[in-house]
């Protein structure tokens, strides 16, 4: 008969024994504790060994005989925690075993088990926290989707019922040649509502309205983003240039062509061995005294203009970036109006046209390569807004500096910056959107004896969706505000707009390659499922981190901005001015840096606002002024200034990354404070605090170096992003709804069936 002190062991047996595999681990575990135990007779210890013999497992009937015990004892003590509970339970003598816990303790700890894992396979009950936390909006979704439309809820609302007609439903499977048509005669609907033509002035068929054309390009980023490519090339890249190159005599020749789509044209920049670097293309435009024409040219085949949105098929014409020539002088580069096909779609002259092909994604655009061999157009063809070329042949510009010149003929170009980014931003909120619906509604494992639970209450799919919606939220008030800088844009804030669109393109497309990535995983094998759209979001958007300016290459432009704004303010400042620098710009940096404060670790404290923002401006100032502090140095030591910004290219990418988190940070917190709801605001609020915990978790390496933070704070910081993820879980839904992307658009079956 076992007894009573024995029954602490039954557990343990079921535990090892219910998979019908004993492992030599366990066995040689649990054989030595027995062995080891003085309390123990030999009698008893040689029955505790004859339960662990390999070679003559127990039956099933002894198995279950010791799981009914268990669960027996269970359900008449409720409390039961541990083994040990269970032992005195099953004990006829609780006072035997007394004093034996820490011995059942160090075997589950050998073992590998928690007592809460012990108990909990026992336990029938489905009644915990974790199965009981479901979908339940705190909020008023509708008035959160007005915040996030603003001003633009008309013309957004209008391009949702146009993009959820019938003839605009998704058809997987198409041939290249049947997709790119699908693409082009939705364009062709797009111009018949005039949304094409919206940015362009109204005596040109336009609606003067850049803004609302941004606001297009984001929702049309809900439907196939090979539409909004196509879109943009023609409307945005290829209208805009004229417009924002040209002059009145190209606005009355093109505008209204180019509105309508009766011509289709291109925006051929990017050449086989130039592409961020446009100062180096190697087109050339040489300019024919006799006849005042130029002869547009690709010099060599590495010259040949590649990558051509519209130019495979559809393209007339092209705005070409070309090298002006004069007399076998090279006035840099400039921009004109060069034919590719008739009307009837034939090749002109001199022009020789290939097609990209098959691409990762956004196989809806005809991509192509353009050569010119001598390609005569007249002198008119110019776009002559920064510079010409006069009747006598002689090169003009109201700017004389050839630098500001080619660097305010790009800037022009800047709202292509602009759209990307909020074009990427809406592929991540779809791809966000199917990820946590499906979540919501997808099932798997849950308490014994219980139902299934949603696996959007696990905290660890919460820990890898709620940062990147958090983000999501963030990044669509900060290109908010970039688009109102833009807008409002005094001639003192060019360069600083086009440093922070830069950025913005960059951590927007970058953001929604990661955000994407994690909801393919997120959604498992639905997930690699073409119905759920998941991997066309995915290969669609790759190439926004590359075109429009490679997003390594942007971040160099930004961090030389911000050192350059640096310099202006504090001139040749020596190393301990620019130490002292950090301290007295970021606020509270010298306090914050008091060893009591780099430990704190109340909740109040790690979700305040202030914090936040102190914690991102000082990581900002300090390594801004530590790359500065750092170029400085290796020029002093005789480095060429290229050189030394080489050295320093991966600090340079800090420097951007930490400049655009801080105004993120800044505009998300600054929206907050203008909502009248308050459970909108709570619920925002829940969201800043997320994404400024997950910034400073994501940099806590720096943070406890520079000694602004100690572990035992990094590790609160970590505690409280797995905490607000279980906050924000039940309005998650909620806040994805608040995009209110069409159910025609969102399309996939996971959302909608599972």
């Amino acid at each position: 008969m076992v007894g009573p002190k024995l029954q602490a062991f039954i557990p343990l047996f079921y535990l090892v024994w219910s998979d019908d595999l004993l492992t030599l681990k366990e066995f040689q575990t649990l054989a030595t504790f027995i062995k080891n135990q003085d309390w123990l007779s030999q009698e008893e210890k040689e029955y505790l060994l004859s339960n662990i013999d390999r070679s003559n497992p127990p039956s099933r009937a002894i198995i279950d005989k010791w799981k009914e015990e268990i669960r027996n004892a269970i359900l008449k003590n409720p409390s039961i925690a541990s083994s040990y509970d269970v032992a005195k339970m099953l004990s006829e003598n609780e006072a035997q075993i007394i004093d034996l816990k820490p011995y059942f303790l160090k075997i589950e700890n050998d073992l590998g088990y928690l007592s809460e894992e012990v108990i909990s396979t026992f336990k029938t009950t489905a009644d915990t926290f974790t199965s009981k936390n479901n979908t339940l909006s705190q909020f008023d979704v509708p008035k959160l989707t007005a915040i996030l439309d603003g001003n633009q809820v008309g013309v957004i609302n209008k391009v949702k019922a146009v993009i959820s007609r019938p003839e605009f439903a998704y058809e997987y499977g198409l041939d290249i040649a049947t997709y790119r048509n699908r693409v082009y005669d939705w364009c062709k609907i797009l111009a018949k509502e005039n949304f094409g033509n919206k940015a362009y002035p109204k005596e040109y068929g336009g609606g003067n309205d850049i803004e609302a054309y941004f606001a297009i390009i984001e929702t049309l980023s809900y439907h196939d983003l090979s539409l909004v490519i196509k879109f943009g090339v023609q409307f945005g890249l290829w209208g805009m240039s004229v417009y924002s190159l040209g002059t009145k005599k190209h606005y009355e020749k093109y505008l209204k062509d180019i509105g309508d789509l009766t011509l289709p044209g291109c925006f051929a920049m990017t050449e086989t061995h130039h592409g961020s670097n446009v100062k180096g293309l190697e087109t050339t435009a040489t300019y024919n005294h006799k006849d005042q024409t130029f002869s547009i040219h690709t010099p060599h085949p590495k010259a040949q203009k590649e990558y051509i949105g519209n130019a495979a098929v559809h393209g007339q014409m092209a705005t070409v970036f070309a090298k002006l020539i004069i007399d076998n002088h090279d006035y840099g580069v400039n921009a004109f109006i060069v034919p590719l096909r008739d009307s009837d779609g034939n090749v002109v002259k001199g022009v020789t046209i290939g097609d990209c092909g098959y691409k990762m994604g956004l196989n809806g655009v005809d991509n192509g390569t353009i050569r010119f061999d001598q390609v005569v157009i007249p002198k008119e063809n110019m776009l002559d807004r920064f510079a010409s070329v006069n009747d006598n042949g002689v090169f003009e510009s109201p700017i004389p500096s050839d630098n500001r010149r080619f660097f305010t003929m790009l800037g022009t170009l800047v709202g292509g910056r602009i759209g990307i980014p909020r074009s990427a931003l809406s592929a991540a909120k779809s791809g966000i959107t199917i990820a946590i619906k499906y979540a919501d509604k997808r099932r798997q494992f849950g308490p014994d004896g219980g139902s299934e639970v949603p696996i959007l209450n696990y905290r660890i799919h919460q820990r890898r969706l709620f940062p990147h919606l958090a983000t999501i939220y963030a990044t669509h008030f900060g290109l908010q505000y970039l688009t109102r800088l833009f807008l409002e844009k005094t001639e003192e804030q060019i360069q600083e707009i086009e440093a922070l669109a830069a950025g913005l393109k960059a951590y927007s497309t970058w953001s929604t390659t990661a955000t994407l990535q994690e909801c393919r995983e997120a959604c498992g094998g639905k997930g690699y499922l073409s119905e759920n759209r998941i991997d066309n979001l995915k290969n669609d958007t790759e190439i926004y981190t590359t075109f429009e300016g490679d997003n390594t290459v942007l971040m160099q432009l930004v961090a030389k901005n911000r050192l350059s704004e640096f310099r202006k303010e504090f001139g040749k400042m020596n190393s301990l001015g620019m130490i002292n620098y950090v301290f007295e710009n970021a606020k509270t940096a010298l306090t914050e840096k008091n060893p009591i404060v780099t430990r704190t670790t109340d909740a109040t404290h790690l979700l305040d606002f202030e914090f936040h923002l102190q914690a991102f401006q000082y990581r900002e100032k300090t390594i801004l002024a530590s790359a500065a502090k750092r170029i400085k140095r290796l020029i002093d030591e005789g480095l060429e200034p290229y050189d030394a910004f080489n050295v320093v290219q991966h600090h340079m990418i800090e420097v951007a990354q930490a400049y655009l988190e801080r105004i993120l940070l800044e505009q998300f917190q600054e929206n907050i404070s203008k909502v009248q709801d308050q459970a909108v605001q709570a619920v925002l609020k829940q969201l800043a605090q997320l994404f400024a915990l997950s910034v400073i978790e994501k940099n806590k390496a720096w943070y406890l170096e520079e000694g602004y933070m100690e572990s035992v704070k990094t590790k609160a910081i970590r505690k409280m992003v797995n905490q607000l993820c279980w906050e924000i879980r039940p309005n998650a839904v909620g806040l994805v709804d608040a995009f209110a992307i069409p159910d025609s658009c969102l399309a996939a079956p996971i959302v909608f069936n599972s």
